[in-house]
This record gives structure tokens, sequence and C-alpha cells, in this order.
């Protein structure tokens, strides 16, 4: 079976950020920037909080950052089930320097060696499936 959000998208939502998901399903992360300003905005919005301005670029960029945060997920939370098998988890906020600090999530992937607020890590992109609730993931791995 295939997945993609677009079968799956969450009712009501605004749909600014319908473009980073298609992004993701192609295999690319791409965020938008402010076309009057060029800031940086994530979480995406349909109007530019620094200059007012309604029209995006959604540029790629690099899956390459340090790490902000993170926590240790030991539940599977109900709404998750899918994801039990993975428990215990970590979750990463990264801040991601070519798009000026702007900070995604997404889980780790791979060994929690050298894991510190800091660390650099890379992204990689997941398909769509049941265990994601059918939209792409964002995944980090702690680099050297």
């Amino acid at each position: 079976m295939s997945y993609s959000f677009e079968q799956h998208k969450i009712v009501g939502a605004i749909e600014a950020d319908d473009p980073f998901w298609r992004s993701l399903e192609d295999g690319v992360l791409a965020l938008p920037r402010c076309a009057g300003c060029h800031g940086w905005t994530w979480p995406a919005h349909h109007r530019c909080g620094q200059c007012g301005s309604w029209q995006f670029d959604w540029v790629p960029v690099k899956p390459e950052g340090y790490v902000f945060s993170y926590t240790r997920t030991r539940y599977a939370f109900d709404r998750v089930l899918e994801r039990k098998d993975d428990v215990p988890y970590v979750t990463l906020v990264v801040e991601l320097p070519e798009a000026g600090n702007v900070r995604l999530m997404g889980v780790l992937k791979g060994d929690e060696t050298g894991l510190a607020i800091g660390a650099r890590v890379r992204g990689s992109i997941d398909s769509p499936s049941a265990k994601t609730k059918f939209y792409p993931a964002l995944r980090w791995e702690i680099e050297g």
C-alpha cells in the first residue's frame, strides 16, 4: 500500500506547511523563506511575521544541524501505538544554521553515542507509512 500525507491530511489545518510535506515526500527538505525580507519562517504561516509579506519561497535546505534539545520516550502513547516496538526512542529538536537557525523535530536514527546538546546531526527522510501516520518523517543521525 502506498501512503501519502495528501490522502491523510489533518482536517481543519491551515495548510501553510503543505509544501514542506510534499517536498519531504520527494526526498527533499524545503523550508519557507519570505520573498520580501528573506527571513526564514517555521512553523510555516501564510504571512511573514517580520515584514507582513504574503509571499514565500520554499527553499531546499541541507538536513544538517545541531541538537538544540532532546527527550527520550519510554511509553507507547495511545495515538502512536505503531511505535510501541521502538520504545524507548529519542526525539530531537535540531537547529539548522543554513536556514537561519530554525528548529525542526525528528526522531533519532541509530546509536545514541555522542548524543548531547550541540551534537552535530544529519537528517534523512523516511517515506510515509502507517508508523508515521502516513506522513514522511525526518530522522536525525549523530555525526562522528
